[in-house]
C-alpha cells in the first residue's frame, strides 16, 4: 500500500505542492481555532465582570445608594 502511495506520488505532477498546502491550511486552521477560543474566553471573562458591576450598581441604586 506505501509503495502504491509512493508511485502514485511521484506520477502525478504537483502532488507535493498540493500535500504541503494542504498541511499548511490545516495548521493555519487549527491556530485560527485555538485563537479564537482563547479571545472567546478572555473576552467572556471580560464582559462577565462587566455585566457584574453594572447588576450589582442597579442593586445599590434601587436599595437607596447604600
Amino acid at each position: 500500500m506505501l509503495e502504491f502511495l509512493k508511485r502514485r506520488l511521484k506520477s502525478e505532477k504537483g502532488a507535493m505542492d498540493k500535500i504541503l498546502v494542504t498541511l499548511l491550511l490545516v495548521i493555519v486552521g487549527v491556530g485560527a481555532v485555538v485563537g479564537l477560543n482563547q479571545w472567546i474566553t478572555d473576552e467572556s471573562a471580560g464582559v462577565q465582570d462587566s455585566a457584574g458591576q453594572a447588576i450589582q450598581g442597579a442593586i445599590d441604586d434601587a436599595n437607596g445608594g447604600n
